[in-house]
């Protein structure tokens, strides 16, 4: 497929849709190499998926080295933040808990990149953003609920996954997880804005942050090698949803808003909750699924071509 041939807001929707189905596969993956540090997860998950990313991009990377250069300030940046990322998203999960850490995280990003907008490129809030957004944060509290409370249920007490400075500490974590991401989504679509092609971005500020990540992976990753299913593990989180997933992104980010980027994004956590019933044996509760069908309402209010105004339509006639 060459995704040139795809423009549009709908297309670029859809990339970031599919991403978004691939990054849902992340959790479950992760349940089977439990003895693998959250940090370790994430190192070796984005930092090798980086580093892929920048390898298949060695070329534009070379013929847009300039520009690149000329943007040293906004790369950095988007690096940094590729490089945080991992690293408080799967640790805001192992303190918080699977449900709470992904909601926060993947839930708070449209806010955050909106912000982002808001104040750096005076963007200001479109309807329809604001109604997908609202659909969608709520559908993703909705399932956070509904998995605590199943959670609980099936514990005896109303917190079983740590005390309550570790469930502080989660949500915390969680936030900078999406603050992080809300950054490097708008530090690539920013780049990509101003006329560099995608596979460069995505290549630069993934493969530079992939670096970051080496040292992390050097001090936590020997668990990866202490069994094969460990090792399987990690290569499939940094090759499908890492690798492919950010492909897929960089696609969608030359295409949409880093805000409707994000927002599209917490069909993640929809996936995540399938995944979870299917593959793992989890059970949710009716109102998981309320919030799931909310989550897939914002989705079609952010996916679904908008119809030409009746003043453009009469414009157009009239010429």
């Amino acid at each position: 497929m060459k995704p040139a041939r795809y423009q549009g807001t709908t297309w670029g929707a859809l990339f970031v849709l599919a991403a978004s189905v691939l990054w849902g596969t992340t959790g479950t993956a992760a349940t089977f190499a439990p003895e693998v540090s959250p940090l370790a997860i994430g190192a070796a998950a984005m930092g090798f998926g980086g580093l892929l990313q920048a390898a298949i991009a060695a070329r534009p990377m070379l013929a847009f080295s300039p520009s690149l250069r000329g943007n040293w300030a906004t790369v950095g940046l988007g690096a940094l933040a590729v490089a945080l990322y991992p690293l408080a998203f799967y640790s805001s999960m192992h303190l918080a808990g699977v449900a709470v850490g992904t909601v926060v995280s993947i839930g708070s990003a449209p806010l955050a990149s909106a912000v982002v907008e808001r104040v750096v490129d005076k963007r200001p809030f479109t309807r329809r953003w604001t109604v997908g957004a609202v659909l969608g944060v709520s559908g993703a509290v909705l399932l956070c609920l509904a998995e605590g409370l199943a959670e609980a249920g099936n514990s005896g007490e109303a917190r079983a996954t740590g005390s309550a400075w570790e469930s502080s500490a989660g949500i915390a974590l969680g936030l900078l997880a999406g603050l992080t991401y809300a950054l490097y989504s708008w530090a690539a679509h920013r780049l990509i804005s101003t006329g560099l092609p995608s596979r460069a971005v995505m290549g630069t500020v993934f493969g530079v942050g992939g670096l970051m990540l080496m040292p992390v992976l050097a001090a936590t990753g020997a668990p990866f090698l202490a069994s094969p299913q460990n090792f399987a593990v990690g290569a499939y989180m940094a090759i499908v949803p890492m690798f492919a997933g950010y492909v897929l992104f960089g696609w969608g980010l030359a295409r949409v808003r880093a805000s409707t980027a994000t927002t599209v994004s917490l069909a993640e956590t929809v996936v995540a909750a399938v995944l979870a019933v299917v593959v793992v044996g989890e059970r949710l509760p009716a109102l998981a699924w309320v919030g799931a069908a909310l989550i897939t309402g914002s989705l079609f209010v952010l996916t679904l071509p908008v119809a030409p105004s009746r003043r453009r339509l009469m414009a157009e006639v009239g010429r």
